[in-house]
């Protein structure tokens, strides 16, 4: 994440009650300072913010170095009662060099960014003045970002460029300076500045590198020109859609590979505890033999209580024949007797 002192300078020059930027230009310019702090401080909160003004009666720092943004804010509504006079841009660069050279934490690099909406005057217009200015700059590690708006929009030809893109450019050291040049129109001057370069870096702060973080976003263009991001979201704009996209792409990716794994050689399921599982053959074989073997022992029994049943129905007949022929004997012994009395 990226560790820097950062220095703003703002416009309260007498142009900045134009309201060709809503409500007003000074207004839209908050605006935006407070999204560029927002965003320093969200990306490392080892980060401070520092602003001053550069017009008036002269230019002046109200807070040099701040994590608080009620100071920021303060410092934004106390300027907005001092509109009025010419802007003096290589004085205020020379004031916020200082201030930042007295940072407390050493180990944060140094940056300055400037908002111009007022036509360039004196030194300002002189580009050898302002190129010596930037080598200077460069010299001592300072970064510089300028964000020109309304009358600090400079016309430039074929031939030549603007002397604010011209300082920027000799200013810059590994592409850490940039030039953003945000013309009236419907969106936010805030919005434009988020998508510029001069925050892409700590927008993409907090997302990890393989989910389109630092190092994976290009620079969006400071005219607006529009970059092909994946998914066709700009990850510095709307992170957490990125990301989901992201996550979304990778989980629909696992998946296939785990279907095309399996249509390979399907894994292996243990059955759980309690489970039915489908016999084999050969537990089938067993099985059916265990019940032939079962049905013949049966019907063995069943032959065997019918056999003894058969003798106990013929014990039983000779029983009652036995008992038939001691009652015929009987009967026939006594009719002798009987015929006997019947002669007398």
């Amino acid at each position: 994440m990226p560790l820097e002192a950062t220095m703003m300078i703002i416009d309260n020059s007498e142009y900045m009650w134009n309201g060709d930027y809503q409500p007003t230009r000074f207004a839209a310019q908050s605006d935006a300072v407070n999204t560029v702090f927002q965003t320093k401080i969200d990306s490392n909160p080892e980060n401070t913010v520092g602003i001053m003004t550069m017009a008036g009666k002269g230019p002046e720092v109200l807070v040099t170095h701040t994590k608080d943004l009620g100071q920021i804010l303060q410092a934004l509504h106390a300027t907005s009662s001092k509109i009025g006079g010419e802007i003096d841009i290589p004085t205020s660069i020379a004031i916020a060099q200082l201030a930042l050279k007295h940072r407390e934490n050493k180990n944060l690099r140094q940056r300055i960014i400037v908002f111009v909406a007022s036509p360039l005057v004196g030194q300002a217009a002189d580009e050898k003045s302002m190129v010596k200015l930037a080598k200077k700059l460069k010299k001592n590690n300072v970064a510089v970002d300028v964000v020109c708006y309304g009358d600090g929009i400079e016309e430039t030809t074929e031939d030549s460029k603007s002397v604010l893109r011209a300082f920027v450019e000799s200013a810059s050291s590994g592409d850490n300076s940039h030039f953003v040049s945000i013309p009236p129109g419907t969106s936010l001057l805030s919005d434009a500045l988020i998508s510029s370069p001069i925050l892409s870096a700590d927008r993409s702060a907090g997302i990890p590198a393989e989910l389109g973080g630092t190092g994976d976003i290009p620079a969006a263009s400071g005219s607006g020109g529009g970059n092909q991001f994946e998914f066709g979201v700009d990850p510095s704009l709307d992170p957490e859609l990125a990301m989901a996209l992201r996550m979304s792409m990778q989980e629909a990716q696992a998946r296939e590979a785990a279907e095309a794994a399996a249509s390979v050689q399907p894994p292996a399921t243990s059955a759980p505890p309690n489970a039915v599982t489908a016999p084999t053959d050969d537990e089938e074989d067993r099985l059916l033999q265990q019940a032939l073997a079962m049905s013949e022992e049966q019907d063995v029994e069943m032959d065997e209580e019918e056999g003894e049943e058969g003798e106990e129905e013929e014990e039983m007949d000779e029983d009652e024949d036995e008992e038939a022929a001691i009652a015929r004997a009987i009967e026939m012994s006594m009719r002798p007797q009987e015929e006997q009395k019947d002669k007398k």
